[in-house]
């Protein structure tokens, strides 16, 4: 069992499913430019757009680049819908016990957020906050010293391994959920599980979470 006082939410493939829109828009964007869209996918679950973009070589224009990007994601974002356990869990916890940490825009985090009809968090750590992306650990830094958690205090869900490390890097322990990416590449997670496979409970003011 761990115990923390709060729980750090990645958004897309934690929160909400929403695999197949980012392909969608991925896929859209690399073939508009001749690109190998399947190796772009591949690369660019849990990652800011312009840190995918800067490893494919693509500086020039970025903003721009990136900014298209964000309006092809969030224009399929009604298609996006919630992970059944986070529906049930996120309305019984305390607003100030968790947190989303992404790697997208607030704009694209919040209209997913509310198209899967999740509530939305008191703290959300978005691209537009950081300087530097998963696996760097600033967001989930971030997220902590806004709910005024020590970093050891928090546990963290993922689903990338660029999230995995970046939880890591802030001290934190993080539960790997093998949604868009295989259990063995969330290895280095403190465990490794689905969402079928855990429980969160809160209660007097701390967090709890178990294997069932």
């Amino acid at each position: 069992m761990i115990e923390v006082g709060a729980v750090l939410f990645d958004c897309d493939g934690v929160l909400v499913d929403s695999a197949a829109s980012v392909e969608r828009a991925w896929r859209r964007w690399a073939e508009e430019r001749g690109l190998d869209a399947h190796a772009i996918v591949a690369v660019a679950h849990g990652r800011r757009t312009e840190d995918t973009m800067r490893e494919l070589g693509l500086d020039r224009d970025l903003r721009a680049e990136v900014e298209l990007l964000e309006r092809y994601e969030i224009a399929d974002a009604a298609s996006v819908s919630a992970y059944p356990a986070a529906a049930a869990l996120l309305p019984a916890l305390p607003p100030a016990s968790w947190a989303v940490v992404t790697s997208g825009t607030r704009a694209l985090a919040t209209s997913r957020l509310t198209a899967a009809r999740l509530p939305l968090p008191g703290v959300l750590v978005t691209a537009d906050d950081v300087a530097a992306g998963k696996p760097d650990p600033e967001g989930y830094l971030e997220a902590a010293r806004r709910l005024g958690r020590p970093p050891a205090d928090c546990l963290v869900l993922e689903d990338a391994p660029a999230g995995v490390q970046a939880a890591l890097a802030a001290g934190m322990r993080v539960v790997g959920l093998p949604t868009t990416h295989p259990a063995d590449e969330l290895r280095e997670a403190t465990l490794v599980a689905s969402w079928d496979e855990v429980v969160l409970r809160s209660a007097a003011g701390r967090i709890t979470l178990s294997r069932r």
